[in-house]
């Protein structure tokens, strides 16, 4: 039997996507060409959904592909890799996607939480995998950068409250110990 030998590659996923529990898009982020108009891209969503949405299991290979997926209340979340890609390595992105979500959404992981904090999302997707690229697995560490991220916030779109606790922060109150003197 001939051996299949094939060039490391650091581009590992193919696509990361949430769905909601009717199969409908909530976030898609494609890192190549496999499926390169958003028909044929909702068409290969609807078929996983399809064939993943009634099963415990927590891997499918589907169309060539490897897929890991977890579903919380009405979410399921996929991460897609080739074939030929270890399971393990695309678990540790969807548990690491998963994981920050939680501890970013106070363990509150279902559809109108995630609609409303839409941006942390981006963020946190675009922290662990840059172009299919794996670039982080920790989930402190991604909700850690998204945090720091959101600090950059331009004066004029920040609330109040954030505008004083950032003020507050970069001056704090005089210690007790100084006097102030109206002389």
């Amino acid at each position: 039997m001939e051996a299949l030998i094939l060039e490391p590659s650091l581009y590992t996923v193919k696509a990361i996507l949430i769905l909601d529990n009717d199969g409908d898009r909530l976030f898609a982020k494609y890192y190549d060409d496999t499926y390169p108009s958003v028909k044929e891209q909702k068409a290969f969503e609807k078929n996983i959904f399809n064939k993943t949405h009634r099963t415990d299991s927590e891997i499918a290979l589907l169309e060539g592909l490897t897929v890991v997926y977890k579903s919380s209340i009405d979410l399921y979340f996929y991460v897609i890799g080739s074939s030929y890609e270890n399971e393990l390595m695309l678990m540790a992105v969807l548990n690491c996607l998963f994981d920050s979500l939680s501890q970013m959404l106070r363990k509150n992981v279902e559809k109108r939480a995630l609609l409303e904090n839409m941006e942390g999302l981006f963020l946190a997707v675009d922290e662990i995998v840059d172009g299919g690229v794996i670039l982080e697995s920790d989930p402190q560490q991604v909700v850690h950068r998204v945090a720091l991220r959101g600090e950059d916030v331009p004066l004029t779109e920040q609330t109040v409250s954030q505008r004083t606790g950032s003020h507050t922060a970069r001056c704090p109150l005089p210690h007790p110990s100084y006097h102030l003197s109206l002389l």
